[in-house]
């Protein structure tokens, strides 16, 4: 099913603020509440909106540093893809890991309380990935823009 100009402005509007009630969120994108309603359910059961979650603030969870992470493989074989991938996975200081196309095989994005912090994720766990022929690491310095909204 095609979207539509009110589905995106619920989408738009939902990416803001998910917890907003169905009536402000009908006030907002100027339907009836129980119209809005069966927007969202169908939005919800046609996978256009897939979860609601909290986004946390890293430096109050004292997680202030966000480590980039490249990664080659020793190969491209996909049982060596598939164990980097199950390792990875399984490392809760990883928050994305995307395979790439480019120099590296893989981009991890990671966060730590600090340099010493990244220093023990990397002996405890990265280090320890399967495959891993080489790794560069990337502190970010500062945040210059952060979304978690998609362009509608």
């Amino acid at each position: 099913m095609a979207l539509d100009a009110t589905d995106r402005r619920i989408l738009i509007e939902l990416q803001k603020k998910g917890r907003m009630s169905n009536a402000d969120l009908s006030e907002k994108v100027n339907l009836s509440p129980s119209a809005c309603h069966r927007r969202v359910q169908r939005l919800e059961a046609e996978g256009y909106i897939r979860d609601y979650v909290a986004l946390l603030d890293a430096r109050k969870l004292g997680v202030p540093t966000t480590v980039f992470v490249e990664i080659t493989l020793q190969g491209q074989a996909d049982e060596v893809l598939d164990a980097f991938e199950k390792g990875v996975s399984r490392i809760p200081d990883v928050l994305e890991c995307h395979l790439m196309a480019g120099t590296a095989d893989y981009i991890l994005k990671v966060v730590a309380e600090n340099t010493e912090d990244f220093a023990r994720i990397h002996r405890q766990y990265l280090a320890r990935l399967p495959g891993v022929a080489q790794m560069q690491s990337s502190f970010a310095l500062r945040t210059v823009f952060k979304t978690t909204a998609l362009p509608v």
